[in-house]
């Protein structure tokens, strides 16, 4: 259904929290060196962040501040879609009639609902569905590959069930697309607790290395990071997690080897470790951050971006919803 030559790739991020090291490493600067390869529909998920309590306003801010991110880490809008999920209409229609195929059963076995309801007192829909309206997300657009990490996978699996019942419901409709685990980027932890992923939502003091965290800040929170005793420098994971998340940022940075990174470091304590992993990160986000204030400077610019990227793709996911309708009996 995808007529291009090249693979169309579908992909995500929610405008909650602060993009971090980890978020760079792991996604976006894979998405930057496979850019020109794939046909790319970059979305701004913003439905879903609604599926837990947002301030508006703020929300409204986070929803700009990650799409300059995405320009300013490298994604050129000429070889990629960047737009909000709520400025095409289909997104939300096709959930609708999604709804009315997926099974509840299947959507209370989501791992990632279950631990997310236990720490709310109320529930909303919303959230229960928020894996239907990720699949529509993906199937609108004729998708072949996502990439996702292994916390996603449950819901592009869950995405592969619906378009095979959808399919044999009502006749071929949707692309059965692929989640794709990338097996390049670093898996950052928490400076502060070097055993759990980096969060974007962590409210904790020296958790995270932010994008956009200003010099003194990343310095600070690396000085401050967690290691342990021993006084050696190895990439021990369960040994030495901490020190192992510090090396594994500086080689995801550097691209040295892990022999370079040794002898590099060999007789040397966890202050120059330090402080080199502090100015590699630093030197990196100084022209992400440089091409940000430029572009920040300027609202109407990302407006025009995002606008334009809705546009783009709003033709491909009209139609998809279009055909969907048809074979359910809903239009000529």
């Amino acid at each position: 259904m995808n007529d291009n030559k090249k693979k169309r790739v579908f992909s995500g991020i929610q405008p909650s929290g602060r993009l971090h090291i980890g978020n760079y490493l792991g996604a976006i600067t894979n998405w930057v060196a496979e850019q020109h390869q794939y046909d790319n529909v970059f979305c701004i998920v913003d439905l879903h962040a609604i599926t837990v309590p947002q301030d508006p306003q703020e929300l409204y801010h986070k929803i700009r501040e990650l799409a300059l991110l995405y320009l300013a880490c490298g994604l050129d809008q000429k070889d990629c879609a960047i737009f909000v999920q709520s400025h095409v209409a289909a997104h939300s229609e096709l959930t609708w009639l999604l709804n009315c195929v997926t099974p509840l059963g299947w959507l209370e076995r989501m791992t990632q609902y279950k631990d997310k309801s236990v720490k709310q007192e109320s529930i909303s829909t919303g959230l229960l569905d928020y894996p239907v309206l990720m699949a529509a997300d993906i199937i609108l657009y004729d998708t072949d590959m996502v990439p996702v990490g292994e916390d996603q996978k449950q819901h592009v699996e869950l995405t592969r069930d619906i378009v095979l019942r959808f399919n044999n419901l009502f006749g071929e409709t949707f692309v059965m697309p692929e989640p794709i685990i990338p097996k390049t980027g670093a898996r950052v932890k928490g400076l502060d607790d070097p055993t759990a992923k980096m969060s974007k939502s962590s409210t904790n003091q020296g958790h995270a290395l932010y994008l956009l965290d200003p010099p003194d800040v990343l310095r600070k929170s690396i000085m401050r990071a967690t290691t342990d005793s021993l006084n050696k420098i190895a990439f021990d994971a369960e040994g030495q997690p901490g020190v192992f998340n510090l090396l594994s940022i500086y080689q995801a940075l550097t691209k040295k080897s892990e022999t370079e990174i040794l002898s590099e470091f060999e007789g040397k304590g966890y202050g120059n470790l330090k402080k080199q992993v502090a100015e590699v990160v630093i030197g990196t986000l100084e022209p992400i951050q440089k091409r940000y204030a430029d572009m920040a400077a300027d609202p109407a610019y990302i407006e025009q971006v995002l606008k334009d990227g809705a546009d783009r793709v709003r033709p491909i996911a009209d139609h998809r919803l279009y055909v969907a309708q048809k074979h359910m009996g809903l239009r000529k």
